[in-house]
């Protein structure tokens, strides 16, 4: 998200200064831990309830872009897919590139990365 809008980081954007960038940060890590639990559970009950109930309403309380924040999902969101399917982006990772190795079954993999997407979804729906 940096990288596409460096503008950011810049004074007075929203990630500006550090302070504001941890919380950017907290508060994505807080979203894929609350999609993680959804589909460890199968269930988006503990997504919509823990995490995305009053999200919309606190982040327009506290001026945080809407527009950024779905844009930081879809990238987590196209990130997970990559993950779950085994396919990194050598353009994205470099050198710190590194593949699981495990067997990819299609079938599985195309039903978990539909299931992930589908919060991932939910995230961004509950945030426009």
């Amino acid at each position: 998200m940096i990288c596409e809008n460096q503008g950011l980081i810049q004074a007075g954007g929203n990630c500006y200064p550090n302070r504001r960038m941890a919380a950017c940060l907290r508060d994505g890590e807080i979203v894929l831990r609350y999609v993680t639990y959804a589909l460890l559970a199968g269930d988006a009950s503990v997504l919509d309830d823990r995490c995305l109930n009053g999200l919309k309403e606190t982040y327009a309380a506290l001026g945080v872009p809407v527009t950024s924040t779905v844009r930081a999902v879809q990238i987590m969101k196209a990130q997970a897919a990559a993950h779950i399917k085994d396919t990194p982006s050598e353009a994205m990772a470099g050198a710190k590139l590194r593949k699981m190795g495990s067997p990819v079954v299609e079938d599985r993999c195309a039903s978990l990365v539909a299931e992930a997407s589908s919060y991932f979804d939910r995230v961004i729906s509950a945030l426009s």
